[in-house]
């Protein structure tokens, strides 16, 4: 097997700097391309400003099986209007000098489509940390292992709760920076309140992996990422600003808007560890809670 090779913008500094200051860290997902290219990426530095510690980029897709309707929609627009792979790496290295680590968020296809290890390549190349396939089981992703050991680049599988124990040892041996672990069998999109479901399965992948643990669907506001940063280590929202987005008038008041919601996310993030660095009444947990 070559030598990994470190890469600049791994996660777990994310991780370990929110561990450190007792809280749980943001994460905050928006599409390439969406509404406009050089939008996204202004969006993308909205988000950082306000407070998110990491950078979830999504690469639109025409068949995308996990995706709600808003983020479908946003995936519908960047792909009228052009957005290719090349563009999605493109916006990986406008916003990864931020000194906030990026991720792309995708499926399979287009990674091959590109190619591999070209893929690996580029994306190291334009500054990302690594890649979540929600579609890829770790059975199938012999060349994308071998690329990310030889880039240095973070990779991010997903266990659900119909996983079995034998299964979630499988995932988490080939997850890198964290493991995705989704709460409610159904796609994206914010909802009314956080999945009940994602403390067990968060319970269940903690028992068998040190690695952070990415859960479940629905964060949408300040007051929800307070309840679920108060027993995981991560609160990633992400239809919930592509919706401010959507809804906006125009790219500028929608880039505010991200900002605004941003803003409140993590103040909601980070007064979940006010007055104590454990949060669950139980040791620190390596654990996150998705909402992409």
């Amino acid at each position: 097997m070559p030598d990994v090779v470190p890469a600049a913008g791994n996660v777990a500094p994310a991780f370990e700097r929110a561990r450190s200051e007792g809280r749980s860290a943001l994460v905050g997902y928006l599409p390439a391309g969406f509404p406009t290219a050089d939008g996204a990426v202004d969006a993308i530095h909205a988000m950082i400003d306000a407070g998110v510690d990491v950078v979830e980029v999504g690469l639109p897709y025409s068949d995308p099986v996990m995706d709600g309707p808003t983020v479908q929609r946003a995936a519908e627009i960047a792909l009228d209007r052009g957005t290719k792979t090349r563009d999605v790496l493109a916006t990986v290295a406008a916003v990864a000098g931020r000194s906030v680590p990026v991720l792309v968020m995708t499926y399979w296809n287009p990674v091959e489509r590109y190619g591999v290890e070209r893929f690996a390549r580029d994306l190291a190349d334009a500054g990302g940390a690594g890649l979540i396939t929600p579609d890829l089981p770790p059975d199938d992703a012999g060349d994308w292992l071998a690329a990310s050991d030889q880039h240095g680049l973070d990779r991010v599988f997903l266990v659900s709760p119909s996983s079995t124990d034998a299964r979630i040892d499988i995932v988490a041996a080939a997850c890198r920076g964290f493991l995705y672990a989704t709460a409610v069998m159904g796609v994206t999109g914010a909802r009314g309140a956080p999945s009940a479901a994602a403390p067990v399965l968060v319970q269940r992948v903690r028992a068998r992996t040190d690695l952070p643990v990415a859960v479940g669907l629905g964060v949408s506001d300040g007051a929800q990422a307070a309840t679920v940063a108060g027993f995981a280590d991560a609160v990633i929202v992400g239809s919930a600003l592509v919706r401010r987005l959507l809804d906006a008038d125009t790219v500028a008041s929608g880039v505010a808007a991200v900002g605004r919601l941003a803003d409140e996310l993590a103040a909601g993030v980070r007064s979940a560890g006010e007055g104590s660095a454990d949060r669950s009444g139980t040791p620190p947990a390596r654990s996150a809670v998705v909402q992409a």
